[in-house]
């Protein structure tokens, strides 16, 4: 069957994809940095429990802990949760513990003596932390933040599994609608391919710009 009237259809789910890939990219940022904080901090309780953390996002299935928040939590809680909500809640948990990780790893990697140094001037922890420390460790994590928001992208797709109408399961829906798998699903791969492209561009371009503004 005819799939060039399908194609607008496959289309309109790029935004779906970028509103989840955003959300998901900035809840996962703002969790990934207080649980690097946490890693980092003086306590111990709250060291634990990031480290509890990080150990199991990393350590289970992606596609089980979707699942888990689509079908398991209102079956519990009895609350209804929209499919790209259920979307962004375990996209976001998950990425959280990659990217704490990811940060602590960088504020680890700046020299401890620049933090000796504040502190010998009385600057506070926060305030030597926001502009002395940061500034230096994001340089060093942009690339391993770039690489884990490109695998974000990619693994969006995994939200076609409860039907969040994305890129990948509209290609699916017009699939067995033409009974065109080849092409319905090569668009779906073009699309992604292009988005990747244009996320690794502008990594490029942005870690190039850090490094000379040294």
């Amino acid at each position: 069957m005819d799939l060039i009237p399908s194609i607008p259809f496959i289309l309109k789910g790029i935004l779906v994809t970028l509103q989840f890939v955003v959300a998901s990219g900035i809840a996962g940022f703002i969790i990934g940095v207080l649980l690097a904080f946490a890693k980092i901090g003086k306590f111990p309780l709250l060291k634990r429990f990031a480290d509890a953390y990080t150990a199991f996002f990393r350590g289970t299935p992606l596609i089980l802990q979707l699942v888990y928040v689509y079908f398991v939590v209102p079956e519990v809680t009895g609350w209804e949760i929209p499919k790209l909500a259920a979307g962004i809640i375990a996209f976001s948990l998950n990425s959280g513990a990659y990217v704490s990780e990811i940060i602590r790893a960088g504020i680890q990697s700046v020299d401890k003596g620049q933090f000796e140094a504040a502190q010998a001037l009385n600057v506070s922890y926060w305030k030597s932390m926001r502009k002395i420390i940061l500034p230096q460790a994001i340089k060093h994590i942009l690339p391993a933040l770039m690489n884990e928001y490109i695998m974000l992208l990619k693994e969006s797709a995994v939200i076609s599994v409860i039907g969040a109408h994305d890129i990948m399961r509209r290609s699916q829906i017009v699939a067995a609608d033409t009974f065109n798998y080849f092409g319905a699903l090569t668009i779906a791969l073009i699309i992604y391919f292009i988005m990747v492209r244009i996320l690794e561009t502008f990594g490029a371009k942005l870690e190039k710009r850090l490094r000379y503004s040294d």
